[in-house]
């Protein structure tokens, strides 16, 4: 094992698989990881997004590959690893950070809109574990499979998330049973559970309106560090999680979350 304490936060030249690659955070982490020399695979079901994102990341020097699909099926989610494999050879990681919340009280929430957000953040991500860990399996090395949970894997929320808590819960323990399930073959799981951060789902929170103010001052209230988080907040754990610095590493949420659930 190398002494160089920066070779080891090293992702240059390792293949990794974002999906969600048009979000706010895989398109931060796709920008970061590309500007370390990762050989990126761009996975977004937003067609014209990602081709914009795969445009200028190549025309910065990157190499990408970018597959318009959801992670949804068997048959996609193996597809994609195969047209990772046929491209680059192999696969070093993947950031599984594809999915949904749909905010609505549990009285009045109807159960396929609940199942739909299940079947986003649970099945999909299951699935797309389980594709990557089939090719880890069949290369020297293992990999590294990094799930986006939640602060709200952890704690409730009266304001409608009967759908998203759980699903961000099931998240975590999906995060603990893979690690153990999958550790003796070199595969290391790992998740990062933000608080709120800056995303177009949230802009409002970060806005001066009435409703932006009262919504943000709730949430400072209870962050220690005094502030929502940026996007980039979270690239830092993510290029952690998916290099050789986190080898020693895994069943672990990592709360990225400005002390939000330490108080």
């Amino acid at each position: 094992m190398s002494n160089n304490t920066s070779g080891r936060f090293s992702v240059a030249g390792k293949v990794i698989v974002i999906t969600g690659a048009t979000g706010a955070l895989g398109t931060a982490a796709a920008k970061a990881l590309a500007s370390e020399g990762a050989k990126l695979v761009l996975v977004a079901g937003t067609r014209d997004k990602l081709s914009i994102l795969s445009e200028e990341l190549s025309g910065q020097g990157a190499h990408v590959l970018a597959i318009s699909a959801r992670p949804e099926s068997d048959e996609i989610t193996r597809s994609i690893i195969e047209q990772t494999k046929k491209h680059f050879g192999r696969l070093d990681g993947v950031l599984i950070a594809s999915g949904v919340n749909d905010v609505r009280l549990a009285s009045e929430f109807p159960v396929d809109a609940w199942q739909a957000v299940m079947d986003a953040n649970v099945k999909s991500s299951w699935l797309m574990a389980r594709a990557a860990a089939d090719q880890f399996m069949q290369q020297e090395g293992g990999g590294k499979i990094v799930f986006i949970s939640s602060t709200r894997g952890k704690l409730g929320h009266s304001a409608g998330y009967s759908a998203y808590c759980p699903s961000k819960h099931a998240v975590d323990g999906l995060t603990r049973s893979l690690a153990c399930e999958w550790g003796r073959q070199g595969i290391q799981v790992n998740a990062i559970a933000p608080t709120v951060f800056r995303s177009p789902l949230t802009a409002w929170m970060f806005e001066d309106t009435e409703r932006g103010i009262n919504a943000r001052t709730g949430m400072l209230a209870r962050i220690p560090l005094g502030r929502l988080g940026e996007p980039e907040d979270l690239v830092g754990a993510t290029q952690f999680l998916l290099s050789g610095a986190s080898d020693f590493c895994t069943g672990q949420i990592f709360y990225i979350d400005g002390g939000y659930t330490a108080g």
